[in-house]
């Protein structure tokens, strides 16, 4: 019998490349949206203008994961509390379920440190200071029922639209709530939902290790409640959050059902 390493090491490395791309797309904006000696900080004039610019960059980059040819092979999770949830629900084996998990934090303080090498003293300034999840003025407790509510209400909308006809657009709305969450709710906890993108930052931030609790344990919270409460006729879905008929899928057990392009234009030219 073939071990899952063996058997999904290529759906475990893209897991951790598509959450590296991830920050280092946060790092590029953070710092040139945030960072004071930016052209785009000076011309974009106020916190929420950055913020909604912020939030259309990273829902679209979830948005092109997502649909990539490597996002529809392994789901694109990019996320332990989506792998989590999934796992509740029966559509993803424990050992895929560790090793997707352990490949996201790989990937995402990975993301980071390219971010770094990239971008030197700018993403270490507190403008940016690693794109660090923190809580807002109003305090922890605060910042973590938000990440629970956030991570809930994405989490449903995940269940019901990929158990739908309309399957093919949960990773549009995945992104645009993305873009809304870090316009308007991202100045009460930082907006995180994901545990392995804010201990991807807090690896290298100063001051960013000691609220990480919250965000370790509240978005896989919300996560799991959303799939605890979901009615019965929305867990048919699959464990990706696009699921084209031509893609392998190591969850379902789904073959391509269309030949690849080599194999076609090798039919043609018999």
């Amino acid at each position: 019998m073939t071990s899952p390493l063996r058997a999904h090491w290529p759906e475990y490395l893209i897991e951790a490349a598509g959450l590296g791309a991830f920050m280092i797309s946060a790092c590029v904006f953070g710092v040139l949206l945030f960072h004071p000696d930016s052209r785009a900080y000076a011309a974009l004039g106020n916190d929420f203008t950055r913020r909604a610019v912020m939030g259309a960059a990273m829902g679209a980059t979830a948005i092109a994961i997502i649909y990539s040819p490597w996002g529809q092979r392994s789901g694109a999770h990019i996320n332990p509390s989506t792998t989590l949830a999934f796992l509740r629900l029966g559509k993803v084996t424990r050992a895929d379920a560790i090793f997707y998990i352990a490949a996201q934090f790989l990937g995402a303080v990975a993301g980071v440190a390219i971010s770094w090498a990239l971008l030197g003293n700018r993403l270490t300034h507190p403008s940016a200071n690693f794109v660090a999840t923190v809580p807002g003025a109003a305090g922890a407790l605060v910042a973590f029922g938000a990440e629970v509510a956030i991570s809930f209400l994405l989490m449903s909308v995940v269940l019901a639209i990929s158990s739908s006809r309309f399957q093919r657009l949960t990773g549009a709305c995945a992104g645009l709530l993305v873009a809304a969450y870090i316009t308007f709710e991202s100045p009460v906890s930082g907006m995180s939902m994901n545990p392995a993108r804010s201990f991807g930052s807090a690896v290298f931030a100063a001051g960013a290790f000691a609220p990480l609790w919250i965000y370790l344990l509240a978005p896989p919270l919300g996560m799991q409640l959303a799939a605890a409460l979901v009615p019965m006729h929305a867990r048919r879905g699959c464990a990706k959050l696009d699921h084209p008929p031509d893609r392998l899928c190591i969850f379902c057990g789904q073959r391509p059902t269309t030949p690849p392009p080599a194999a076609a234009n090798l039919r043609t030219a018999r």
